[in-house]
């Protein structure tokens, strides 16, 4: 159930039944000279949308632009402020709890989101408000990830380029697939680190163009795959999620001192 396509009647029926929401997040940046820069809140919209599809939980619209300021040397890279998006994230989450809603899945296909998301969902959680929680489609399903490609890339890569090729092919350059694997880099984060250190901060310091891994292994039948494995997934852990009680989810009670150890 798209919640901006419903009138606030239907959404008055889904509340009296069902807690669980939907929320898809992703960014709007460079995503390499072969990809647009919508390509993460366009996959986190598209699992949102088909994973509701399938059960009927609740999808609102996306959260198309997140913490990307580590993308801004590169010409459309939008973000915002961790903490603005940390607020805002916040503030819709609280707003939906308003409405009945007391579990929420952040749907996001960015990185730069993770740990913000991660502490909004804590702040919810040790309030007893709701239990959010944040769930990345590639994490989701890492060993058919690692199974098709050989350098899949932490951005702009070959498991992203599929991703699009099966959503919004006409978005692709195809014609620059190896221009985007040359002009970038094969990403090793250890190799990037020294003396126990993390030494950068911008995408650009890394790689060139932007991006990581050898975009030409992408296909449209490759993304096709995994977009029904990480759908599979997402519809698992709604259900997972829905069956919950809502006691179990939330925070244990304070430790009590033990009689004996009372003066």
């Amino acid at each position: 159930m798209y919640l901006a396509n419903r009138s606030w009647p239907e959404l008055g029926d889904y509340v009296a039944d069902e807690s669980l929401a939907v929320v898809p997040l992703g960014s709007t940046e460079q995503h390499g000279p072969h990809l647009p820069e919508g390509t993460d809140h366009m996959i986190a919209e598209a699992l949102a949308r088909e994973a509701t599809d399938r059960t009927g939980y609740l999808c609102t619209p996306p959260i198309p632009i997140g913490v990307s300021s580590h993308h801004r040397q590169f010409p459309g890279t939008m973000w915002v402020e961790a903490p603005v998006f940390r607020d805002y994230v916040e503030s819709l989450s609280r707003n939906l709890t308003y409405h009945g809603i007391d579990r929420i899945v952040y749907v996001n296909a960015h990185g730069g989101n993770v740990a913000h998301l991660r502490e909004v969902g804590r702040r919810l959680h040790d309030d007893g408000t709701a239990y959010a929680i944040e769930w990345m489609w590639d994490e989701s399903i890492p060993e058919l990830i690692e199974e098709v490609f050989e350098t899949p890339g932490p951005h702009g890569g070959p498991k992203e380029t599929a991703m699009i090729m099966h959503i919004a092919n006409e978005l692709v350059h195809a014609d620059r697939l190896e221009e985007a694997r040359d002009g970038g880099a094969v990403f090793d984060y250890d190799a990037e680190r020294v003396h126990g250190a993390t030494t950068f901060y911008d995408c650009i310091e890394n790689s060139p163009n932007g991006i990581f891994g050898d975009q030409t292994d992408a296909t449209p039948e490759i993304g096709e795959e995994l977009f029904e494995a990480a759908t599979d997934q997402l519809v698992a852990l709604l259900e997972w999620l829905d069956d919950r009680p809502f006691e179990e989810l939330m925070p244990e009670p304070h430790l009590e001192p033990r009689s004996e150890h009372r003066g």
